[in-house]
């Protein structure tokens, strides 16, 4: 379960449903009630990294089916950890399905599951933040990104297996970052701008068999918008051509979800004669070839 990055191969897809399958299997026969919680656990951990896979791939109803399923084996197994966890990317769906109320519901939900170890509950509180941020509720995102800090502080272990079930520091700043872009104004977008840095930083100093390349493009997108935010065209126009040509080797939905989000400021009255926002709006266009998504204010300005 160590894989990294966004996205997975089609043939590790196709390996992690063997293998979910093959636990289900054993599952029918007759184990010590010990076993079956173990069982269980792992037949939930794979649904739950199939759930992640769909959603990179933009089949959302896939994604909540193996979630559910996820989350039912996570209940027989007594885990809170990936309760936790499980219903954390029942929220993200939601939030990237444009249903940011339904992902603020959600993500609440999960915060009664308090983990064994790991970081399940920083990841809770990080997602809830953008999707309160979302439906501009300044408050509730701060008391949200308030309790992400404040969980991460309480982590007791490390995450069991990890790999897509860890949620380093790198991802809660590039959700901090989301969050104060969708909020909006000056002071924002400095924030965002400093989150959205300071999560490509530590991407980047990540060996580059283990760096999460999609997670990377999304941070460095928020970079761009924080920057787009404060007409800091150049600035932008750096992280866009990276991530274009990150983006070009392995597609995920949510890269080319936000590219689009991104795009919507390059479209802003004061560059439309400026070639280098054209250029880069159409190299957006022909990369996605999607109707392009509502933006984020620090995208819009």
């Amino acid at each position: 379960m160590g894989m990294s990055g966004s996205g997975l191969l089609p043939r590790t897809r196709l390996e992690l449903r063997a293998l979910r399958n093959r636990a289900f299997e054993l599952l029918e026969g007759r184990q010590h009630p010990e076993q079956c919680r173990e069982l269980y656990l792992v037949a939930g951990a794979l649904c739950g990294v199939l759930a992640n896979a769909s959603f990179d791939l933009g089949c959302f109803p896939a994604a909540e089916t193996q979630a559910r399923t996820a989350f039912l084996c996570a209940e027989l197994a007594g885990n809170n950890a990936l309760r936790a966890w499980i219903r954390g990317t029942q929220s993200l769906v939601a939030y990237w399905d444009e249903r940011p109320r339904a992902a603020v519901e959600l993500a609440a939900d999960g915060w009664r599951y308090v983990p064994e170890t790991g970081t399940a509950r920083v990841r809770l509180a990080s997602i809830e933040a953008r999707a309160h941020a979302r439906l501009r509720d300044q408050r509730e995102t701060q008391n949200a990104l308030a309790r992400a800090e404040q969980a991460r502080e309480e982590i007791r272990g490390a995450d069991d297996p990890g790999g897509m079930l860890a949620f380093p520091l790198a991802k809660q700043n590039c959700y901090a970052a989301t969050a104060r872009l969708w909020l909006g104004g000056k002071d924002s977008h400095t924030d965002a701008e400093r989150h959205a840095a300071h999560a490509v930083e530590l991407y980047e100093a990540d060996p580059p068999e283990q760096r999460r390349l999609g997670e990377l493009c999304l941070a460095r997108l928020d970079l761009a918008a924080a920057r787009l935010g404060q007409d800091d065209l150049d600035g932008a126009a750096e992280q866009l051509q990276d991530v274009l040509a990150i983006a070009a080797q392995r597609r995920t939905d949510s890269v080319a979800r936000r590219l689009n989000q991104v795009g919507r400021g390059l479209r802003r009255p004061k560059y439309q004669t400026c070639v280098l926002a054209l250029d880069l709006y159409d190299q957006i266009r022909n990369f996605t070839r999607t109707p392009t998504e509502p933006a984020l204010p620090g995208a819009d300005g």
